[in-house]
C-alpha cells in the first residue's frame, strides 16, 4: 500500500508533503543478538536533531536501488517462493570493495509480482536470510513510476532525446510525476524501518531514486547518504527543459556525495547547480564540493568496474572451454568483429552494421575474411522507436548479406536474444576487435569484459594452442559518448554519426601490427584489473566517510517545504541573535560601538532603488543621537555615494570603500588610511579589465577612488566565472610588483590597495574609542558578505586584548544562515531592521526618562 504519510497526491505532485511523523516500530538494526522488539521502540522519532543511536557499533551500509540483488521464482508445488542471490548484480558485487566486518542491508524492489497477501511473509524471510528489505509498490504506482516516469521521461531525457513531437516521445506528465515521488516515499518508508541514522551509511543507486534523499534528509538530518548516478547526466541545454528541474537537483542535494561515472557527467550536474540555483562550485585538494547552506557536497568522479573474480572463474568453466572451441572451428581463418548491446534506439547497432557495410564497399580486400557478430540482447523498454531499430538492424543485415556473402560466409551475424554468460566471453576470447557504437550511454562495461577474456586463462591458452608466455591483444572500437571512454586512452574512439569514419577504425584495428595491438593490450588489461567493481565501492565508500566526518558536531536546522526542503549546517557556536538579548545588554551598558555594512544588511540585495528609506534615517539617528553610541557605515560604496544618501545624519560616521575613506561625523574631513598611495597601478590593471570585458558579454567595470571592480553578474554563469578565474590569474600576474591585492568575491574581482579591509576600520574604531577614553563595553557588527568577515574577525580578536572592556558584550552577526566567522546570525535584512529599530527605541525611551528626571529636579530646586 502507499505509505501514510501521503494521502493527497496532490502534494506529492507539487512537493508539499507534510512533516514525517512516528514511522512505527524501527529496528536501529536488524536484530542479530537476542532482545524484544519493544525495546528498540523509537521514542524520538519525531525530533529534528536528536537520532538514535545505534546499540551496535559495527559499521553497516544500507544500498538502495530499484531491484535487489536477488532471483526469484516460484516453487514448483506452487507454494511460496523461491530466492537466490543474483551473481551478476552490481549491488552485490560491490561488496567485494567494502571491509568484511561492514553489514549490508538492501533496499529496493522484487523482479516478480507478489500476491499482498504474501508479501509480510515473503519480507520476513529476505530480511531473515538474505537481509533484503522489498518495496511493494501498487502495481498502478509502479507502473506511473518506472515504465511512466523513469523510462519515458527521464531516461530519454538523460540520453539527449527530447520529446520535440508525440511521435517523438511522451511530453511531461505530472500523474507520472506524482507516481515517481510516491515510489520514492515507499523506498524512505523501507529505510526508515531499519536505519539507525547515527550509525549507518545509506548509498542511493541510479535515476529512479533520484528524489530520495529529500525524504530521508527531512527524517534524519544527519543521515549519512551517497548517491551514485550511473546513467549519463545531460547538459543544461537539454536537463532545464524537465518541468521538474529544480526539485530534482534540490532532492539531489541533500546527500553528502554525488557519484558520477565521468567528468562530463560531473560537469553537466554541477553546470545546472550554477545556472539554476545559482551555486558556485569549488576544489580543495582534489576534491570538488558544492556549498549548500552550510553542508558541503562532495562530487565523485569515478567509472564503475567489472567483478574480476566472477569474470575469471566464467573463463575456467569446461563450457566456455567448450564453446570457444567450436567458435573457433566455426570462424576459422575469419576475422571477428563482436558487438554486445542491447535492442534499443541508444546502442546504435544499425550504425555499426552500416559502417560494416561501408568497410566492405571500400576494403574489397576483406570480403570473405571479415565477420561482424552482433549479440542483440532483448530491449529493456517497449514502444514504436524500438520496433523501428529492429526492423532498421535486420533490414541492413539482410541486405549485406545479400550483397557480399556467398556459400558459407555471412559478413553479418545477428544473434537475436541474450546468450548465457559463458558463451559471451567465449565470443569475447576469439574477437578480435569489440566495436561499440552507441549515441549515448552511461557507462558499459562490454570493452572491459573483453579486455579480461583476450588476457585469458591457461586451460583457455591451451584450447586456442597458445603458450602460457604469449603476448596478448586486443582491440576496441569505441564511441566517444559511452562512459568508458575517456577510461580507454588506447581505444579507437569515434563518432558514432560517422559511418566512414567508424568503418575505418574497423580496418585499422583488424590490421594493427601485432606489436601495437599488444602494447594496448597491457595498457587497458591493467587499468581494468585495478580498478575493479570493488575498488570502485572502496573509493566512493571512502568519499562518502569524508565526506560526513563533520556531522556529529555540526547543528542542523529544517528550513523549506517539499522539495525546497533542505538542511543547513552550522557550528554549535552559531545562534540566532535574539532581540530581547541584544537590548537588554545594550541597555546595561555605556560605551558601545556599532558597525553596519549597507548593501545586503540594511538595505536587501534586490532592492533596485538603494536610497535608504525614511525609517532607516530615523533608525540611524535616534542611534547616533545617544551620547553612549558611536554608529558607523562600513561599505565598499563609493564616498560621494554614501555622502548624499545619508546628508541627513550629522553625527554618523562612513567607510566608504571598505574603509579607504573614514570620516567621523557629516561635517568632518575624510580621512583616507594611506597617505601619498601610488594609483599607477590602475594604469595596469583597467585595460586588462576592459579587455575581459570586451570578450565578455554582460561584464562592467566600476571605478573607485582607490579601487577597481569588475562585475560578471549579469554574463553567462558558466562563461563569467571562467573569464574571472582567467582575469584574476592575469591581473595577479601583471600586478605582481605593485602595492595591490587582487580578490575575488561574489559575481566580482576586485583590485585594491594594500592594506584595506573591513577589519581594519574595526580595529581603528575601537582603538580611537579608547584613544577617548571611552572604551566599549558594547560592540555590534553586522554585515552579509565576505568583506565583512574581516570585521568579525577583528573584533572577535579584539576581545583577549586590552581595547574592549573585560565584561564587554560582543555582537558579531552576519545575515542569513551560512558559515561565518560570526557568533549570531540574523534571517534577512527585515530582520536586522528590526532589531536596530529595538535598540533605537531603547535610546529613544532612556532619552526620555533622562529628560524627565531633569525636569523634575528642576522643579524641584
Amino acid at each position: 500500500m502507499i505509505s501514510r504519510s501521503y494521502t493527497n497526491l496532490m502534494d506529492l505532485a507539487t512537493g508539499n508533503f507534510p512533516a514525517f511523523g512516528k514511522v512505527g516500530k524501527r529496528l536501529p538494526r536488524i536484530m542479530t543478538v537476542p532482545g524484544i522488539i519493544s525495546e528498540f521502540d523509537d521514542d524520538n522519532s519525531n525530533s529534528v536533531t536528536s537520532d538514535v543511536p545505534s546499540s551496535i557499533c559495527q559499521d553497516r551500509m544500507i544500498i538502495v536501488a530499484n531491484q535487489l540483488p536477488l532471483q526469484a521464482h516460484r516453487r514448483p508445488d506452487n507454494r511460496g517462493w523461491a530466492f537466490s542471490w543474483d551473481e551478476d548484480s552490481l549491488l552485490l558485487q560491490m561488496k567485494d570493495g567494502l571491509p568484511e566486518d561492514m553489514e549490508l542491508i538492501y533496499v529496493g524492489i522484487l523482479k516478480v509480482e507478489v500476491d499482498p497477501s504474501e508479501q509480510d511473509d515473503v519480507a520476513q524471510v529476505l530480511l531473515e536470510n538474505f537481509k533484503c528489505v522489498p518495496a511493494f509498490l501498487p502495481p498502478e504506482v509502479f507502473s506511473k513510476y518506472y515504465h511512466g516516469f523513469c523510462k519515458q521521461q527521464l531516461w530519454p531525457l538523460f540520453h539527449y532525446m527530447l520529446p520535440l513531437s508525440p511521435e517523438h516521445g511522451v511530453r511531461f506528465d505530472r500523474s507520472l510525476w506524482q507516481a515517481y515521488v510516491s515510489a520514492n516515499k515507499i523506498f524512505a518508508d523501507k529505510v526508515m524501518e531499519v536505519i539507525s541514522p547515527e550509525d549507518d551509511y545509506v548509498w542511493v543507486h541510479d535515476y529512479h531514486l533520484m528524489v530520495l534523499p529529500t525524504f530521508l534528509r527531512k527524517r534524519f538530518p544527519r543521515v549519512k547518504l551517497g548517491f551514485f548516478l550511473h546513467s549519463p547526466f545531460p547538459s543544461s541545454e537539454i536537463y532545464r527543459t524537465l518541468p521538474v528541474r529544480d526539485e530534482i537537483l534540490r532532492a539531489l542535494l541533500n546527500s553528502d556525495l554525488i557519484g558520477f561515472h565521468t567528468f562530463d557527467y560531473a560537469r553537466h550536474f554541477l553546470s545546472c547547480c550554477s545556472r539554476m540555483l545559482g551555486l558556485e562550485y569549488e576544489s580543495k585538494r582534489g576534491n570538488i564540493g558544492l556549498d549548500y547552506y552550510g553542508r558541503t557536497v562532495g562530487i565523485k568522479i569515478l567509472p564503475v568496474g567489472i567483478h574480476m573474480g566472477q569474470l575469471e572463474s566464467v573463463l575456467n568453466l569446461a563450457d566456455t572451454e567448450w564453446r570457444v572451441r567450436e567458435l573457433r572451428d566455426q570462424f576459422k581463418g575469419k576475422k571477428l568483429l563482436l558487438g554486445v548491446d542491447d535492442m534499443d534506439i541508444f546502442k546504435g547497432i544499425s550504425l555499426k552494421i552500416l559502417a560494416m557495410e561501408q568497410l566492405l564497399n571500400i576494403h574489397s580486400e576483406w570480403r570473405g575474411k571479415v565477420v561482424l557478430v552482433q549479440i542483440a540482447n532483448p530491449a529493456r523498454s517497449k514502444g514504436k522507436d524500438v520496433e523501428d531499430v529492429q526492423a532498421e538492424t535486420h533490414s541492413a543485415a539482410k541486405r549485406i548479406n545479400a550483397t557480399f556473402g556467398s556459400p558459407g560466409y555471412e559478413p553479418v551475424v545477428l544473434i537475436n536474444g541474450s546468450v548465457p554468460f559463458y558463451e559471451r566471453i567465449a565470443f569475447y576470447t576469439i574477437a578480435e576487435c569489440v566495436v561499440v557504437t552507441a549515441v549515448r550511454d552511461g557507462m558499459n562495461l562490454t570493452p572491459y569484459e573483453y579486455i579480461v577474456s583476450r588476457q585469458g586463462s591457461a586451460k583457455l591458452d591451451e584450447t586456442l594452442g597458445l603458450s602460457p608466455n604469449t603476448p596478448k591483444k586486443s582491440m576496441l572500437v569505441v564511441s566517444e559518448f559511452i562512459g568508458c571512454s575517456p577510461s580507454l586512452s588506447g581505444a579507437i574512439r569515434v563518432n558514432p554519426w560517422n559511418i566512414d569514419a567508424v568503418a575505418e577504425a574497423m580496418n585499422a584495428a583488424i590490421s594493427m601490427p601485432e606489436g601495437e595491438a599488444q602494447l594496448r593490450h597491457e595498457k587497458h588489461y591493467r587499468y581494468v584489473s585495478t580498478h575493479d567493481v570493488g575498488y570502485w565501492a572502496q573509493s566512493f565508500t571512502h568519499d562518502l566517510e569524508r565526506s560526513c566526518r563533520d556531522h556529529i558536531r555540526r547543528r542542523c536546522y529544517s528550513i523549506g517545504f517539499g522539495f525546497g526542503f533542505r538542511v543547513v549546517a552550522l557550528d554549535p557556536s552559531f545562534k540566532k541573535l535574539s532581540i530581547d538579548h541584544i537590548v537588554s545588554a545594550y541597555k546595561r551598558t555605556k560605551s558601545r560601538a556599532i558597525l553596519l555594512d549597507y548593501d545586503g544588511t540594511v538595505m536587501p540585495q534586490t532592492s533596485i532603488n538603494k536610497t535608504p528609506g525614511p525609517e532607516v534615517i530615523w533608525i540611524l539617528n535616534s542611534l547616533c543621537a545617544d551620547p553612549r553610541n558611536i554608529v558607523f557605515i562600513v561599505s565598499g560604496r563609493g564616498r560621494q555615494t554614501l555622502s548624499q544618501w545619508f546628508s541627513s545624519c550629522e553625527t554618523l560616521g562612513i567607510a566608504a570603500e571598505h574603509g579607504y575613506f573614514i570620516r567621523w561625523t557629516r561635517d568632518a574631513e575624510w580621512e583616507t588610511c594611506l597617505q601619498g598611495a601610488d594609483f599607477g597601478w590602475q594604469q595596469i590593471a583597467e585595460p586588462v579589465m576592459k579587455l575581459y570585458t570586451e570578450t565578455t558579454d554582460g561584464s562592467t567595470i566600476e571605478t573607485k577612488e582607490s579601487a577597481l571592480v569588475w562585475h560578471h553578474q549579469d554574463a553567462d554563469p558558466d562563461f563569467g566565472s571562467c573569464q574571472a578565474k582567467e582575469l584574476l590569474d592575469h591581473l595577479e600576474s601583471v600586478l605582481a610588483n605593485e602595492p595591490v591585492v587582487v580578490k575575488s568575491g561574489h559575481h566580482i574581482v576586485e583590485v585594491k590597495p594594500q592594506g584595506i579591509s573591513k577589519g581594519l576600520v574595526a580595529e581603528q574604531l575601537l582603538s580611537t574609542m579608547v584613544q577617548r577614553g571611552k572604551r566599549p563595553d558594547f560592540v555590534l557588527c553586522i554585515g552579509d558578505d565576505r568583506s565583512d568577515e574581516d570585521m568579525f574577525e577583528g573584533i572577535t580578536n579584539a576581545m583577549s586584548g586590552p581595547t574592549l572592556s573585560p565584561i564587554a558584550e560582543v555582537f558579531a552577526c552576519t545575515v542569513g544562515q551560512k558559515p561565518s566567522k560570526a557568533k549570531y546570525y540574523l534571517d534577512d535584512t527585515v530582520d536586522v531592521v528590526r532589531m536596530l529599530e529595538g535598540l533605537a527605541i531603547a535610546s529613544d525611551q532612556e532619552a526620555k526618562n533622562l529628560s524627565a528626571q531633569v525636569a523634575e529636579l528642576t522643579l524641584s530646586t
